[in-house]
């Protein structure tokens, strides 16, 4: 009987959750995202949509290759990242990064609760990553602007505020492209 992969985020959940289900499953931990945005570079194809651009996060690299491995071994793969919009991003990220379609077994879970009976209800209904939750991850995510403009990132009561102070805070380097007019009072 071939094996089906489980990934989850936490190692302490890989080994409970392995504990529950025995010898039919694999069972691995991504330990949070394995993708992100580039440090050096702005991360957005301007010519393809404004689409953002991820690269494995340093040292995820020899883990993302262990899974790409069990992966192939299974005979279908589980991504079950904690129910949230940050779980539904890393499911997506470690999708991408197995190379494999969604037509080749590659299911998404929820699971709500770290117990028997928890893990084989999530196992018998089995979806797909939501798009929408990952879209709404990407939305809400930090982008690698300077720590200046940073607090324009989100919508907030302070943005306001904010903005009236900017100038203060903006670095020589940007402060060139402010417009700035002067008055002289007579």
């Amino acid at each position: 009987m071939a094996k089906s992969l489980i990934i989850v985020e936490s190692p302490a959940k890989a080994k409970t959750i392995k504990k529950y289900l025995g010898p039919g499953f694999t069972v691995k931990a991504s330990v949070g995202h394995v993708k992100d945005l580039p440090e050096h570079r702005l991360g957005i194809d301007v010519a393809h949509n404004f689409a953002p651009e991820y690269v494995p996060i340093k040292g995820k690299k020899k883990l993302l290759q262990e899974l790409r491995t069990e992966a192939e071994k299974a005979e279908r793969v589980y991504l079950a990242p904690d129910p949230d919009r940050e779980g539904e991003a890393i499911a997506w990220h470690i999708a991408s990064e197995l190379h494999r379609t969604p037509s080749d077994q590659i299911y998404r879970i929820l699971l709500h609760e770290i117990t028997k009976k928890g893990i084989t209800d999530a196992l018998q209904q089995p979806g797909r990553i939501d798009a929408d939750k990952v879209s709404a991850q990407q939305a809400r995510r930090p982008s690698r602007w300077p720590r200046e403009l940073a607090c324009f990132e989100r919508a907030s009561s302070h943005s306001g505020p904010r903005l009236l102070l900017l100038p203060r805070w903006l670095p020589r380097s940007l402060a060139r492209f402010w417009r700035r007019a002067d008055y002289r009072l007579s």
